[in-house]
């Protein structure tokens, strides 16, 4: 999803188009969390599974419906369509969260625990967005390194749903915390340096980052700091 670095030069017209679709881009992406909180509170609600019996079949599924929906998104992204198809695909994020969700909420401070993961990843972002806004590094090397480091963690997490090994779990998550926190740098950068002029692909990647540091996050905060009544 995301497309090879690109300058536009230091024409002011280049610099209103990069400040338009990162504005507009930080709009929908702060409009994505309201279908995604919303699934999430139905999924708690209906205790939403995919084959809870077979955790390879429902990851599976989860990857087919996901595709299908960046298909969809990337042959509408130039219409007010893909806005909607975003949210969508957002809802349906919200759904696929709802069990992480709700197994933090049996540990007494469950609330806590989401609430420090949502704080966390906040920083987290506005943080790399920062950097990658101010910066005069060229992040754009970073891709290759990371989509290959984001193929390992794919192949890892496929893995341990046969495995059900605890420590791949750990490794897993807290790679995939610095993998997509450094992909927040390229992918805001990318909009910056004019590498990205569509503001519902650059939402959608990152929107993508954040909620993978979030989940993980959330779910490393529920090993190591649940508490049971």
């Amino acid at each position: 999803m995301n497309q090879p670095l690109q300058t536009y030069g230091t024409s002011s017209e280049a610099l209103v188009v990069r400040n338009r679709v990162l504005r507009n881009t930080y709009w929908l992406l702060a409009l994505s969390m309201i279908p995604t909180i919303l699934g999430a509170w139905l999924g708690v609600q209906i205790k939403f599974s995919f084959f809870p019996g077979s955790p390879f079949i429902g990851f599976m599924m989860f990857l087919g419906i996901a595709f299908g929906f960046f298909y969809a998104i990337e042959k509408t992204k130039n219409s007010g369509v893909g806005v909607a198809v975003l949210l969508g695909f957002t809802f349906f994020m919200g759904l696929m969260l709802s069990r992480l969700i709700e197994h933090t909420l049996h540990f007494s401070n469950g609330a806590s625990l989401i609430m420090t993961a949502f704080g966390g990843t906040a920083s987290i972002f506005a943080g790399m967005a920062t950097i990658a806004t101010v910066s005069k590094r060229d992040f754009s090397g970073l891709g290759k390194w990371l989509f290959a480091g984001m193929l390992v963690i794919l192949v890892a997490a496929l893995a341990n749903a046969f495995l059900h090994l605890s420590a791949l779990y750990l490794v897993v998550s807290v790679l995939a915390i610095v993998i997509f926190s450094a992909y927040i740098l390229f992918d805001v950068q990318q909009i910056i340096n004019g590498g990205e002029t569509n503001y519902i692909s650059a939402t959608l990647n990152i929107y993508l980052d954040i909620y993978n540091i979030f989940s993980n996050l959330l779910a490393l905060l529920g090993i190591f700091g649940g508490e049971r009544d």
